[in-house]
């Protein structure tokens, strides 16, 4: 296949409207972003029963962002920030086709909070808000447009992020107040913000199974389109 299926995840907002029923959303630089790389944008609705159909028919995933967060129950927390948003069918769907994809070990690549849920889904737990949890820590939500570097991060020298990159480090721009707290066995931190807040994850044990905190799909550096065809590339593979 030259022209690799990509998978990726939409949000679901309110029901709105005269039938008063729920809208798929994805914003476009998503598709824009894949198809630049190389790859054929296909947005999967939430439906659990044909996860396995998804996960059979798509070459690669991108588990996408979106304005939540992932319960803190799938990381072993009782108590919920004041702060945190859930949504539970599009987060129960995610599990689901992430899960599918990495059993038949093709491309992941999380977003965000697709990264998140991903370091969740690989045995890892999550701060729930940066600012409670980390002293003297940067503006994570930047108030600059996100096509705007927000801060750098360091890059972990030999990681699959870093050979994709190059160098030593790389400008990201930066919208969450949730972040990766702790791995899971196996899984390498790939990238650091100055405040020491983990910014991207990944797991050798798969082909490509990375995600990053940043929204690369918005292409603020070079290194944001290597990443996205990195990925492509890899999904021709698979």
């Amino acid at each position: 296949m030259t022209t690799p299926l990509i998978g990726l995840t939409l949000d679901v907002d309110a029901p709105r409207g005269l039938a008063k029923a729920p809208h798929y959303s994805l914003r476009a630089t998503y598709t824009q972003a894949v198809s630049a790389a190389g790859g054929l944008p296909f947005c999967l609705p939430h439906e659990a029963d044909m996860i396995d159909a998804y996960a059979d028919t798509i070459s690669g995933l991108v588990v996408t962002g979106g304005g939540f967060d992932v319960d803190p129950v799938l990381f072993g927390e009782n108590t919920k920030h004041a702060t945190v948003r859930t949504k539970e069918g599009r987060t129960f769907f995610e599990l689901g086709i992430v899960k599918a994809m990495l059993k038949r070990n093709k491309p992941v690549l999380g977003i965000c909070g697709g990264e998140q849920l991903i370091n969740v889904i690989l045995g890892g737990t999550l701060i729930q808000h940066i600012e409670d949890e980390v002293s003297d820590s940067l503006l994570h939500e930047q108030p600059n447009p996100r096509t705007e570097p927000g801060h750098k991060v360091k890059l972990t020298q030999g990681s699959l992020l870093q050979r994709i990159v190059g160098g030593a480090e790389l400008p990201v721009n930066s919208a969450h107040h949730q972040a990766v707290k702790s791995v899971g066995a196996g899984v390498v931190v790939n990238a650091v913000a100055p405040d020491g807040v983990i910014e991207g994850i990944e797991d050798p044990r798969y082909k490509f199974c990375l995600g990053v905190q940043w929204h690369p799909e918005l292409n603020v550096t070079s290194g944001d389109g290597k990443i996205l065809s990195a990925f492509v590339d890899a999904a021709k593979a698979a």
